[in-house]
């Protein structure tokens, strides 16, 4: 336990199903009692961790022009300026905050033409914006992205297990992923009232990874206004349930709130896999989280249009389009 955050060691999973079996009750504590733990022995190479790190550092660096010329797409891919992100859904949404006071660059699923979503103009399937000038950028971001989807989906059989389900229960939703990736720069500012790097919000994704870079900022809180920091654990992820599956769980796992602080006197750089189901996949309160007395919250809704009616509210593409207060 790290400050009440569960620590797990992911290293059972190399053992099949009884790994899986060990880590069901351990994953179903943490993400029923607190949303949030932090793994290890997660099998992502630290080098390409480091280089991705790297990566988001070489792109925030570039001149204004160079990021300006990749301003996100109607999908969501590409150059998020500072100033341009608040998230206005989630319930423990601040109304009077400022602005985030960080940029980001997004890229999804890299896919080809003639891949089924491209070809039937599906949103969030089209292309990712890679920057011209940035040698080894794109390559990096694409083995890091394979290398933590391939980690998430290790994990996602014990999960099925925590939840009193088959351990293959979501394959099929997870065989092809629907993830986002974001690299994220919070330059140091002057602290003050209601600014943040990241004001309180939920996930609307079904789990994040967030590999931990040492410069301290992200909090949460299990309740109301009580904010902590999240411990530093070396080479490990911070690892958090979003509002997909607390949907699809009927409340049961939580989704936690959580924050960043602006840094101070140093810049910071955070790299989260925002990951989720296929886009058709339908999010219906599974089976083992409903009973005669506690009936499906929420209507089934498909992963697809739950991403687009969040996007629409939260950062718009179309609201990228003014640069006249952007400030990197």
């Amino acid at each position: 336990m790290a400050d009440d955050i569960p620590l797990i060691d992911l290293a059972p999973l190399s053992d099949g199903l009884a790994g899986a079996r060990k880590l069901a009750p351990t994953l179903n504590r943490a993400l029923e009692e607190v949303g949030f733990l932090i793994i290890t022995n997660h099998g992502v190479d630290r080098d390409l961790i480091a280089r991705t790190f790297t990566e988001a550092k070489r792109f925030h660096d570039q001149p204004i022009d160079a990021k300006h010329a990749l301003l996100m797409n109607e999908h969501n891919n590409g150059y998020m300026a500072q100033g341009r992100y608040n998230v206005r859904t989630s319930r423990v949404s601040e109304r009077a905050v400022k602005p985030d006071a960080n940029e980001a660059f997004f890229t999804k699923r890299e896919r080809k033409p003639d891949d089924p979503l491209v070809r039937a103009n599906r949103r969030f399937a089209g292309p990712n914006r890679w920057p011209a000038d940035l040698p080894g950028f794109r390559e990096t971001v694409l083995d890091y992205t394979e290398a933590v989807d391939a980690m998430a989906r290790r994990l996602i059989p014990a999960l099925a297990l925590s939840l009193d389900l088959d351990l293959s229960y979501f394959d099929t939703a997870f065989t092809e992923s629907q993830f986002s990736f974001r690299m994220s720069h919070y330059p140091p500012v002057e602290r003050a009232d209601e600014l943040y790097g990241i004001a309180p919000h939920t996930d609307v994704n079904f789990m994040t990874f967030l590999p931990q870079s040492g410069v301290p900022g992200l909090q949460i809180a299990t309740k109301p206004n009580n904010w902590r920091d999240v411990p530093h654990v070396p080479n490990s992820f911070v690892v958090n349930t979003g509002d997909t599956l607390h949907r699809w769980t009927n409340g049961r796992y939580l989704s936690t709130p959580h924050r960043a602080l602006p840094p101070t006197g140093r810049h910071r750089y955070a790299i989260p896999f925002f990951l989720g189901p296929h886009l058709d996949t339908m999010i219906e309160c599974l089976p083992s989280c409903t009973d005669p007395h506690h009936p499906p919250k929420d209507l089934p809704i498909s992963y697809g249009d739950y991403l687009s009616w969040w996007y629409d509210a939260n950062y718009n593409a179309e609201d990228q389009d003014d640069l006249a207060v952007v400030n990197s």
